[in-house]
C-alpha cells in the first residue's frame, strides 16, 4: 500500500497501518542503533523505544522531511540518551591488560559492558547490492568498537554522514545543531577513527582471499578446532594474534600466548563448529560438550578478524543471552554437523 495512504491511516489511529508503514525501515534502524550502541540487546531496546515514540508523536510529523529521515532523528536521539545512561560498550583490550597465565580467566563481568557481535542477516540498510555493502563494511567489529570510543554526538555524526550518506545540512537538522558543528564533529571523529580502525577493512581482506580462499580457511579452521589440533590452528594465526572471550575478562595477546591458552584450556572439551556470518566477517557457532556428554550445547559465538590472509583476532562471545540473536539451535547431537 502507498506510504501516504498508510501514513494517513496511521495518523487517524490505525496501529496496524503504522506497523506496516515502519516495517520497511525497521532493519536499517536496528543496524543504525547497533552502530550507535555496540550491542544487539541495546539496539533492540532502542528500536522499540524509537518506534513507540514515533507512534506517539506521529501527529507532529508535518512531512517537511521524509518519514525515513524523521525516524532516524528519533532513533539517533534515543541512542544518544541510552548511551549516556549506560556508557559505551568496551572490548577486552579496553578493559584490562592481556594475561600470560591460563589458570585464572577471571569471573564473568555481566551487564551492559561488552561490545557484542551482530548477525549478518539482521543488518541491512537497504535492499540490493548497496545494502549488502553497507551490511558488511558498516558493522565490522573493529569499526563499531572504535565508534564506541567517540563522544555520542561525534559518533552520530560520523555514522549519519559517512555510513548512511546524509548531507551535513540533514545531519544538522537531525541533531538540532549547525552545519559548522557537524563538520567539526566529523573531523574530530575521523581523526580518532583513523587511529583505531585498520586501514584495510575486513570486506577487503575477504575479497582478497576470494571465494576459494575463504572456503579453505573456514574448512582448515573448523577441522583443526574439532580435532584439537593446536599446531594446525596456530599455523593460521598472525604473529600478533589475540584471543578474547567476553564476558570473561581474560584475553591473550600474541601467537604463543594464544597457543598456550588453546592447549591448556580450550581443548579440555569436545567441540563442533558451524560457519555463520557476523559483522560481515567469518564466524562460527561453537557447540561444546564435556567428554562423553550426550549433546553439544551452544557455547560460543566466534568472530574472526583477518590481516593478509591470516587470523589476527579470535573473538569468542560466551554470554548465552547474546546467542538468541543468532537464531541457532541451542544444542546439536554428536551425529549432526
Amino acid at each position: 500500500m502507498d506510504e501516504d495512504v498508510l501514513l494517513e491511516r496511521a495518523r487517524a489511529g490505525d496501529e496496524s497501518a503504522f506497523e506496516r508503514l515502519v516495517l520497511v525501515y525497521r532493519g536499517e534502524l536496528a543496524a543504525h542503533c547497533y552502530r550507535m550502541l555496540g550491542s544487539p540487546h541495546d539496539a533492540e531496546d532502542a528500536v522499540q523505544e524509537s518506534l513507540l515514540n514515533a507512534w506517539r508523536g506521529l501527529a507532529g510529523f508535518e512531512g517537511r522531511s521524509s518519514l525515513r529521515t524523521w525516524l532516524y532523528r528519533i532513533s539517533t536521539n534515543t541512542c544518544l540518551r541510552l548511551s549516556g545512561k549506560r556508557g559505551p560498550r568496551v572490548t577486552s583490550a579496553d578493559r584490562e591488560a592481556a594475561r600470560g597465565r591460563t589458570d585464572d580467566l577471571g569471573t564473568f563481568v555481566g551487564g551492559p559492558v561488552w561490545m557484542e557481535p551482530w548477525p549478518d542477516d539482521l543488518a541491512s540498510d537497504e535492499a540490493g547490492p548497496a545494502g549488502s555493502y553497507l551490511r558488511r563494511e558498516g558493522v565490522e567489529l573493529a569499526f563499531v568498537a572504535a565508534l564506541q570510543r567517540l563522544p555520542g554526538t561525534q559518533r552520530a555524526v560520523l555514522i549519519l554522514r559517512e555510513v548512511l550518506g546524509f548531507s551535513a545540512a540533514e545531519v544538522a537538522g537531525l541533531l538540532d545543531t549547525s552545519v559548522a558543528s557537524v563538520n567539526s564533529a566529523l573531523q574530530r571523529a575521523g581523526r580518532t577513527m583513523r587511529k583505531r580502525v585498520p586501514v584495510v577493512s575486513q570486506r577487503e581482506e575477504l575479497d582478497a582471499l576470494g571465494a576459494g580462499g575463504r572456503r579453505e580457511l573456514v574448512a582448515s579452521f573448523m577441522s583443526a578446532w574439532e580435532r584439537a589440533d593446536v599446531d594446525g590452528l596456530v599455523a593460521l594465526l598472525a604473529e600478533d594474534a589475540r584471543f578474547t572471550m567476553p564476558p570473561l575478562p581474560a584475553w591473550f595477546d600474541g601467537r604463543e600466548n594464544v597457543r598456550r591458552f588453546l592447549a591448556e584450556r580450550v581443548f579440555a572439551f569436545d567441540w563442533r563448529l558451524r560457519p555463520i556470518g557476523a559483522n560481515g566477517q567469518l564466524g562460527f557457532a561453537c557447540y561444546q560438550r564435556t567428554p562423553g556428554g550426550p549433546v553439544f550445547p551452544l557455547a560460543v559465538i566466534m568472530v574472526l578478524s583477518l590481516r593478509e590472509g591470516r587470523i589476527v583476532e579470535i573473538a569468542g562471545f560466551l554470554d548465552p543471552l547474546l546467542h538468541r540473536h543468532f537464531r541457532l539451535p541451542p544444542e546439536i547431537s554428536p551425529e549432526e554437523r
